[in-house]
């Protein structure tokens, strides 16, 4: 029987869900971890300790957000008779073990993200609740098979999508789309790449997608694992809460410096340079270099064991090694199987002359020091480091290596001016860190992930992506990025490019076009570049009602500092976060003269200068960060103010590039931008 007053039953169910979620915990923190031994005990304690954490009650929001009403149609429908279901961010049971809030990611929460009125999946009825402070305060119904009701805009959903926000990104599961749920809910076996424009939600899509993986696929994810890969530091300190929220804190996110991180960088290489070393064909080049290593046997090998010598010629030993070359195995695996087949030659010769060795013999020989000695000195050992210093500074070794593969104009650009005296004081680079990691999977195959994903993956040279895509040789991957907002000189042309250098050739490709976080008004204007830098791409929608604000400020040279800070203290007398963002080159002055102001901020910057100026602030509350324009991307603030989008564009080393750098910055806007200028406008965003 429907209650009297709906809201009230409703906020009946939530203390009531609250109540059995402490039950839950209290039950979890009785239990008692007595395994086979101590480490088994350790175990299961850890094991309860994780699950008590996950069961904690979070008192600032509710344990449910939806709830669907079905008519006994649904697949889910026991019996075909109707249901009902509260979805929420973790599963609740009573003493009984009947379900009190389904997981998001249960099956039958399925058709609250995708149940419409063409196609109902057996929903007669969706009702979202309005939250405030863990209350629920309001809610709206949608009837699906009631063919009298009007479509409509949820409020409550427009007004989650749109709720200020400080501190880092929160989840969307209250807000999820089919087109994104569709996404997320990818079998593990598939490989999914997302092109989204700014303000679709790919980034939260990939992590819904690997909480929902690790949720439907639990055993099989927990051996492999699954980690997330982002542009820098300080993407993922903005997306690093996302997953705990969702009760997920086993996943591992790093970026691409810290996955091939292997050397101490001591120099940066050129645009030109970087680019060459972040070319495919370089992969050639030091398999070669790895592979010519191995030596042509000149001499006989004789192993002398007791009264005889035994002498295995030089012809069988070449036929050996030809025949390891071409079996197709790492490096290093071959080296350490030739010594066993050098043995088996010899026991072949003890057996001819009427011995009978057993394996004992022939793992001794193999041990032999002759044998280690021969087969060492045919097959040495590889050592990444000294073999790149090799390359760069060896013209004739580098030309052996690349013949037929690099230019002589692009071997000389590879060479060091001055040959490093050795690996510690060699003048390594980003670029070289990630050959470096290329060489170390031709020595030794590198372990496979269950799943990755892979955001702003556009960025990525094809070296990078081949160092990530070896990281999930026999799974599979999630890649997320926009064409549109590629801003290194080797950012991809095409999605089926990139998948081809990730090891997923024929990946399935989404495009989102529907922007849910940018506004229209600032969506527009962004897109104004569009044609200048990415013609082949569709312009963004954004689907809010919202339009949002957009001012232009043009000042004199003397007022562009006035104007800025102005701009700044008009952005923080609204609610929600301010990102205050600039050129690189500015952002140091910028920082003094926000201080001067009295005005606090949260300073970031790149990896190697995360938080420079701010190191007391790294709490994430700070509602003013100051952002230089290369840090931007993937970030989003309530309200932006960009300074000078003219400084911004031409600090790149083009002007594809720098308007790509610009629209990504146009676009961290989430209700609204300022844009405060004394120079000229780039001409496609002034009209001219």
């Amino acid at each position: 029987m429907p209650a009297a007053d709906p809201l009230a039953a409703e906020q009946a169910h939530l203390s009531h869900a609250r109540r059995q979620l402490a039950r839950m915990r209290e039950r979890t923190l009785s239990l008692e971890a007595h395994g086979g031994d101590a480490v088994s005990s350790e175990y299961l304690a850890a094991t309860l300790y994780r699950r008590a954490a996950a069961l904690t009650d979070d008192p600032t929001s509710t344990l449910f957000f939806g709830r669907i009403d079905t008519d006994g149609t649904n697949p889910t429908d026991a019996n075909g008779q109707p249901e009902r279901w509260y979805v929420g961010r973790r599963h609740v049971a009573d003493e009984a073990g009947d379900p009190v809030v389904v997981d998001w990611r249960a099956d039958v929460s399925r058709a609250f993200y995708r149940a419409s009125r063409a196609e109902p999946l057996g929903v007669r009825l969706r009702r979202r609740f309005g939250v405030d402070r863990g209350q629920i305060t309001a809610y709206e119904d949608e009837h699906l098979t009631d063919t009298s009701e009007a479509d409509r805009t949820s409020q409550i959903l427009a007004g989650e999508i749109e709720r200020p926000r400080v501190g880092p990104m929160r989840d969307i599961v209250a807000t999820i789309q089919p087109e994104q749920d569709e996404i997320v809910r990818a079998d593990v076996t598939t490989t999914v790449c997302v092109q989204g424009a700014p303000g679709t939600g790919k980034t939260a899509v990939g992590l819904h997608r690997a909480a929902w993986l690790l949720y439907a696929y639990r055993e099989r994810l927990a051996r492999s694992g699954v980690l997330v890969v982002g542009p820098n530091r300080a993407f993922l300190e903005h997306v690093g809460a996302v997953l705990p929220a969702l009760g997920e804190v086993e996943v591992s996110h790093t970026t691409v410096e810290q996955l091939t991180a292997t050397i101490r960088l001591r120099a940066n290489d050129s645009a030109d340079v970087a680019a060459l070393k972040g070319d495919a064909r370089l992969a050639e080049v030091l398999h070669r270099a790895v592979w010519a290593s191995v030596r042509e046997p000149d001499d006989a090998l004789v192993v002398p064991r007791g009264s005889r010598r035994w002498r295995v010629p030089t012809h069988e030993v070449r036929e050996i090694v030809a025949e390891l070359r071409a079996r197709g195995v790492r490096y290093s695996a071959a080296r350490a199987m030739l010594p066993h087949r050098l043995a088996h030659a010899v026991l072949v010769q003890m057996e001819s002359a009427g011995d009978s060795p057993d394996d004992r013999v022939q793992g001794a020989v193999a041990r032999s020091r002759p044998v280690k000695a021969y087969a060492d000195a045919v097959w040495p050992a590889v050592d990444g480091p000294r073999l790149l210093l090799r390359l760069w500074s060896d013209a004739t070794f580098l030309a052996a290596c690349a013949d037929g593969v690099l230019t002589p104009e692009e071997q000389a650009l590879l060479l060091w001016d001055r040959p490093a005296k050795g690996t510690r004081s060699a003048p390594w680079t980003a670029a070289d860190a990630v050959l470096l990691d290329e060489v170390a999977d031709v020595l030794e195959r590198t372990p496979s992930l269950g799943h990755v994903v892979l955001d702003e993956a556009q960025d990525l040279s094809p070296m990078q992506l081949r160092a990530v895509g070896r990281r999930c040789s026999t799974g599979s991957m999630t890649v997320l990025g926009d064409i549109a907002q590629g801003t290194t000189p080797w950012a991809t042309r095409s999605w089926a490019e990139s998948l081809q250098h990730l090891g997923q050739d024929g990946a399935h490709v989404e495009e989102l076009v529907r922007g849910f976080r940018v506004p229209t008004a600032v969506i527009d204007f962004a897109a104004r570049l569009l044609p200048h830098m990415a013609p082949g791409l569709a312009a963004p929608v954004s689907v809010r009602d919202d339009p949002g604000q957009l001012s232009v400020v043009r000042v004199s040279d003397g007022a562009l500092a006035a104007a800025t800070t102005a701009a700044v203290r008009d952005a923080l007398a609204h609610e929600g976060s301010v990102g205050l963002i600039v050129a690189d080159a500015q952002v140091a002055d910028t920082s003094h003269a926000l201080a001067d102001a009295g005005l606090e901020h949260l300073r970031l910057g790149r990896d190697d200068e995360l938080d420079a100026g701010a190191a007391d602030h790294e709490d994430g509350t700070h509602r003013l960060h100051l952002v230089p324009a290369t840090v931007a991307k993937g970030l989003e603030f309530d309200r932006v103010v960009v300074v000078e989008p003219r400084a911004i564009a031409a600090a790149e080393p083009d002007e594809r590039t720098g308007l790509r750098r610009l629209y990504v910055v146009l676009t961290r806007a989430v209700t609204g931008l300022t844009v405060v200028h004394a120079r000229d406008l780039p001409a496609p965003l002034s009209g001219a």
